[in-house]
């Protein structure tokens, strides 16, 4: 029997190596999980729209092409994904990571919040929506490996035992 793979969108923050870390802990636990993310060269997730659609002279203009069609990958990745993570980092105050947030919680995702505790009233009703608040990226692949295996930190195999069909 094949072990299922888990697929989960990291949302968020783009300055910091978070999902580095988290891709590193979920490969060294070997757990079974496929990650996604937005684009996150930021030049990149700026101008896509005027690269492919053509130059606007007005900043919202090009602006907006952008986010047009960052935001067909970001909601399919969403739609998707078995588990939503979305990081709020220390240095920019990311809206876009908010509405992620708001969009996973509107469909019934499974929602992992993550960010540092000078957050905590900023964000209080974003954590209130979701079913975990972490505070670094270790935690986030611990919770990982309890939700898909049953471990617990610091050890291998969880009681939890697979039922018989």
């Amino acid at each position: 029997m094949t072990e299922r793979v888990w697929k989960v969108y990291l949302s968020g923050e783009i300055h910091s190596d978070w999902r580095e870390r988290i891709a590193d802990g979920v490969a060294a636990a070997g757990l079974p999980v496929h990650l996604d993310a937005p684009v996150t060269e930021h030049a990149d997730s700026d101008d896509c729209g005027v690269a492919i659609f053509g130059a606007e002279p007005d900043k919202f203009w090009h602006d907006r092409k952008g986010a047009q069609l960052n935001a067909i990958r970001t909601r399919r990745l969403i739609e998707d994904a078995d588990l939503v993570v979305v990081r709020f980092g220390e240095k920019y105050k990311q809206w876009n990571a908010a509405f992620d947030a708001g969009f996973a919680a509107a469909l019934g995702k499974p929602l992992v919040i993550l960010h540092p505790p000078e957050h905590d009233h900023a964000l209080k009703e974003v954590d209130a929506a979701a079913n975990a608040v972490a505070r670094d990226p270790d935690q986030v692949v611990q919770a990982l490996a309890y939700v898909i295996r049953g471990e617990m930190p610091g050890r291998t195999a969880g009681r939890l035992a697979a039922v018989p069909n």
